[in-house]
């Protein structure tokens, strides 16, 4: 099952795992429709911010959730605390009680659920939410700024994007993890994830280049 598969992220996701054999079905739950279709996907559209109304759907081995917004796209904090954690935390609520293998999730990097910084810390504390389920195979992927054409405008997040651009090369050593990261990258990495075992929850930025350098190898 993948959730936000419109999104920048999500929709790589979804494409790698219709290729993928291990996956005979997935289910896309998103807001706007997708415009095409596949033998292997089923398609619901609906409301994510009433995941309970859905809890038919999880049902499934693996949820990743590729959800997330901006304060620039949702200013009322109110709103913008039911998107980045109201979703995640009652996905991985209802893949737990739903018998789900794997919960997939994308927080971002610097996430603290103690920070003064209001974005951070809701990342911060969904990730608490989303552990506190204690499913055993739960991955939490923390990338730093995601590269990439969005279909909406974002000005700060375009003229951010090229100032990290510029110093990419000499971000180098600890400061590595602060690169740009591409949503194909985060996405091989989730599904890399799904299949293989590995010891840490959290996944920090420059761990998940690692991860999807290693679905490029395998091819899985």
């Amino acid at each position: 099952m993948v959730l936000g598969a419109t999104g920048l992220t999500g929709k790589h996701v979804l494409q790698l795992l219709l290729r993928d054999v291990h996956y005979g079905k997935i289910t896309s739950l998103a807001r706007n429709p997708l415009g095409w279709a596949h033998p292997k996907l089923k398609e619901v559209q609906g409301d994510l911010l009433k995941l309970q109304e859905r809890a038919d759907l999880f049902g499934v081995d693996d949820v990743f959730c590729c959800i997330g917004t901006t304060r620039a796209k949702t200013p009322n904090k109110e709103r913008y605390r039911d998107i980045d954690f109201g979703i995640p935390a009652t996905a991985a609520r209802l893949a737990k009680e739903n018998g789900a293998a794997c919960f997939l999730v994308i927080s971002a990097l610097g996430a603290n659920a103690k920070s003064t910084f209001f974005y951070s810390r809701i990342k911060g504390e969904m990730e608490i939410a989303v552990l506190r389920q204690n499913m055993e195979r739960t991955f939490i992927l923390q990338p730093a700024l995601i590269g990439g054409n969005r279909e909406e405008r974002r000005t700060a997040e375009h003229l951010f994007k090229k100032i990290m651009g510029a110093l990419h090369f000499l971000l180098l050593g600890p400061l590595r993890k602060y690169r740009i990261i591409a949503p194909e990258h985060i996405a091989q990495a989730m599904v890399w994830l799904a299949n293989h075992r590995h010891g840490e929850a959290r996944i920090p930025s420059d761990n998940i280049r690692k991860l999807a350098e290693k679905y490029v190898k395998t091819g899985s």
